[in-house]
């Protein structure tokens, strides 16, 4: 029997149906519809995940970090990178150093 913190955990998670229904504007890569931007635990999973959105350009990259650094402030999550260039990883293991911190509280 699943416990009150799993129930509330999973009740935040986005629908595959509620995922299709937000407007591109609510992800951090619209086009792709990637990474939405819905609460500060999205948001923090955005920037985690950041390095693993496949196939899009640098210049999409710098729209998603506005979007994503956007988002953070309105939800109130710290974030401890200063560009998107310090979540991915180069192979040096320098990448991820920018990881999300916690939401502020109001």
């Amino acid at each position: 029997m699943a416990t009150a913190k799993e129930k509330a955990a999973r009740s935040q998670a986005l629908s595959t149906a509620e995922q299709n229904d937000l407007p591109a504007s609510q992800f951090a890569f619209p086009k792709e519809r990637k990474e939405p931007l819905t609460d500060a635990r999205h948001v923090r999973n955005a920037i985690a995940r950041f390095d693993q959105v496949e196939g899009v350009s640098n210049t999409e990259r710098d729209r998603a970090w506005k979007r994503i650094q956007a988002a953070a402030k309105r939800y109130g999550v710290t974030i401890e990178a200063t560009s998107w260039r310090e979540l991915v990883d180069d192979g040096k293991g320098t990448g991820g150093k920018g990881r999300a911190g916690k939401t502020k509280k109001r």
